[in-house]
Formats: C-alpha cells, structure tokens, sequence
C-alpha cells in the first residue's frame, strides 16, 4: 500500500504538468478549434529566457519566474498578432500549419541562441522528502503539484469572476454573438493566447528541473498533454486538468505494475489510451458531443 500510495503522489506532480499544458491547448481550441502544435516549443524557449535570468544575470528563481510569466503573457499576445490573426480569414490547415512552422522555428531559434547541449536548470523546491506513514513525499513533486494547481486555480477564478474572464468565455462560447454585444473579440483571442503562454511556460519551468533543459525537451511533454487534453475533452477546461491528472497517475501505475512496461514505454503508452478514447468516447470523459445541422 506504501508503494501504490507512493506511486500515485509521484504521478500527480507529472499529471499537473500535462494538465496545465493541455489547459493551454484547450485555451485556443475552444477560441479557434485549432490545435496550436508550437505549445511546448513556445513553454521550452521562455524555460530558456528563465534560464538566462537566473544563470546569466543573477536573478534568484522565484523573481525569474514571476518575470518569465510576463514575458511569456506579451510573447504570446504577439506571436497570435503576427502569425495567427493575419489567418483568420485562412482555412483550420493553413493556421495548423502555421503553428507547426511556429514549432520548427522557436526550436532552431533556442538551439542557435543557447546551443543544443544539455543545460541543468535549478529546482525551488529541496530534494529531500516527507515520509508519511511510510510513504516518501518528494518535496519537489509536492512543489511542483502545489504551483501548478495555484495556477489552474487562479486562471479559474479569473474566468468565473472578472469582467473580462466573462467577456473571453463568451468569445470563446460563440463569437458572433460576442461581437454583436461589442465584445472585440480580437483582443480576447490576444489575451487568450496569452494565458496559454503563461500556461505552458509554468509547466516548462516545472518539467525542467526534473529532466535537463534541451531545445527538445517538451515534445514529448505535449504528446502527453494532448493526450490528457483528449483524455478530458477538448472542450472542456475542467476535463484538461482531470485528464492531465489521471493520465500522469495511470502511467505511473502501469509502469510500476506491469512488468514489461519499461518508463521508455511511457509515450506508447500514452498514446495507446489517447486511440482507446478517441475510439470509445471521441468527445473525453468530461466533454460533450457536439451536434451540428448539415
């Protein structure tokens, strides 16, 4: 019981992860019902801008972090201004394309300015653990899952609160009304992709400490998430974070109890139950089926 309890604690840290950045992926989908494939690349190059604050200019982690989450906010505010408004009027291909042309260029741009060679980022957290009744609680995934659920939580009471978190739900919900109301929904687009960015640069800067930083080292980490984004429903916010969750959970405990699942098996895995859901219930455990007229 100490083993399975141990096992599932280490996978909610790595399930907050994928849930966070599966939130991201939700964000914009829900606003354009187009998959942003540059995601991970755009959390693995503000990783490095925190990177270079902290080795380079002398900056402790918490206010590189802070500083970091505005970078990445105006980052993505202006990638959408540049890259993807001037496709609005482009088909869904045209603009999935355009953030995969996204993807290859934040890449080159991180290996070419910081080099591909592995880069140690330091961790907030202490790497000693609690023991609870028998049970080793790392300090850093207990960290980690307390960061990035303050996060989620803050980003959810933003949306159910403020003026403007209602504004952008009723852009994202349907748009033309939005604007008949006077919404610009434009701008909500901006401030969407802004908090996708902030979004994906906490989990960047979580995943680092645990693997060393690379210019490819959250490729993976959204394979993960958009399986744990489809795990949840695509549609639904509450469902990314569920599906994060329990995706980071169910590995853990096939690769501790499954004997011939190795951690190299992981993605397989991962993928695996992304084809069972997508076979059984296409629209995720919380999402909703969408009728249209034809």
């Amino acid at each position: 019981m100490a083993q399975f309890l141990q096992t599932v604690v280490s996978g909610l840290a790595l399930g907050s992860i994928y849930g966070s950045l599966a939130l991201a992926l939700v964000l914009i989908y829900k606003a354009t019902e187009v998959i942003n494939f540059a995601q991970g690349e755009m959390a693995m190059f503000t990783t490095y801008i925190s990177w270079a604050l902290i080795t380079h200019h002398g900056m402790s982690y918490w206010p590189a972090f802070f500083v970091t989450l505005l970078i990445a906010f105006a980052g993505g505010i202006g990638l959408q201004t540049v890259v993807v408004r001037p496709l609005a009027r482009a088909s869904v291909l045209t603009v999935v394309m355009a953030t995969i042309a996204l993807l290859v260029i934040l890449n080159g741009a991180a290996a070419w300015i910081w080099s591909p060679q592995l880069q140690f980022y330091p961790s907030p957290f202490p790497t000693s653990s609690w023991v609870i009744g028998g049970v080793h609680i790392s300090k850093q995934d207990a960290g980690t899952f307390g960061v990035v659920a303050a996060c989620v939580v803050v980003l959810a009471l933003f949306f159910r609160f403020t003026k403007l978190g209602l504004a952008m739900r009723a852009g994202a919900l349907n748009p033309a009304a939005a604007r008949l109301m006077g919404v610009r929904t434009s701008l909500l687009l901006a401030l969407g992709w802004g908090f996708a960015a902030v979004l994906g640069a906490v989990s960047g800067m979580m995943v680092a400490p645990t693997f060393f930083l690379t210019p490819n080292m959250m490729q993976a980490v959204l394979i993960y998430a958009f399986a744990a984004a489809v795990l949840g429903g695509l549609e639904s916010p509450v469902g990314a974070v569920t599906g994060g969750v329990l995706l980071g959970v169910m590995l853990n405990l096939i690769t501790q109890y499954v004997t011939f699942v190795t951690p190299d098996l992981q993605l397989p895995v991962a993928l695996g139950i992304l084809l069972v859901v997508l076979l059984i219930r296409p629209s995720g455990l919380l999402g909703r089926a969408v009728v249209r007229r034809v």
